[in-house]
């Protein structure tokens, strides 16, 4: 009987007054991680994003000039997300559309190829020549080494969405941001784009199961080939 009730407890929805009421239990999975994890999870975010800013400088200032050439500045393109607990940060990209994109975003809402909270299209016409190069390969997620030094984000946790977007889920969705949003994820090597939202909210989930040292570094280890075959990049 115990039994039932565990299981049941993991994915609860309780029926009251018309209304769905969420047991919230992923807060429990993270808060008995051990602490050592954790410090050498944020340590490691440190120095692995210090090192990987003065390697990568070389594609720093290429893509810089890339972007200059065909468009101007601004280089960097900032937008508010939803960090750790929702709380709002301001995450650092590479800009990969034309300067008038953020004022079209109510209008291309119609051809978003994504479900639930997310925003995806594959031929969005907003994008630069430049742009899709970098998103093909991920170059235009580079500056957030400096979110993860600032400690907004991790290497390893669930992608960042809007705020907004963020705001608008369900108590159920909203537990994948118990931990600090990364550059990489279950849903950055299963497929990226080509997951959808309800898909990725569970595969986010499982992460917080699944923290640890060794499930980090096969996620790390995992991002190096699917960045060059780019599926699911747009």
């Amino acid at each position: 009987m115990n039994e039932m009730v565990a299981v049941k407890r993991d994915e609860a929805i309780i029926e009251t007054a018309g209304s769905k009421i969420i047991e919230l239990i992923y807060q429990e999975v993270y808060d008995h991680k051990a602490n050592v994890y954790k410090w050498v999870k944020r340590g490691f975010d440190v120095v692995a994003s210090s090192f990987a800013l003065i390697v990568l400088s070389p594609i720093f200032l290429i893509t810089a000039l890339a972007i200059m050439m065909e468009d101007g500045g601004p280089v960097l393109f900032t937008q508010q997300r939803a960090g750790k607990d929702l709380k709002p940060f301001k995450i650092y990209k590479f800009r990969s559309m034309y300067k008038n994109a953020e004022s079209q975003f109510e209008r291309m809402q119609a051809q978003n190829e994504q479900t639930g909270h997310a925003f995806k299209i594959k031929d969005d016409p907003r994008i630069t020549h430049v742009g899709k190069f970098i998103r093909k390969y991920s170059i235009d997620e580079l500056p957030q080494l400096l979110n993860i030094i600032k400690g907004d984000m991790s290497i390893v946790g669930p992608r960042p969405i809007l705020l907004q977007q963020m705001e608008e889920c369900n108590a159920y969705e909203k537990q994948r941001l118990i931990v600090k949003p990364g550059l990489t994820c279950y849903w950055q090597v299963g497929g990226r784009a080509n997951i959808k939202w309800e898909e990725w909210v569970e595969l986010d989930l499982k992460y917080i199961k699944d923290m640890s040292i060794t499930t980090d570094i096969k996620l790390i280890l995992k991002t190096i080939p699917v960045v060059f075959e780019s599926d699911g990049a747009y």
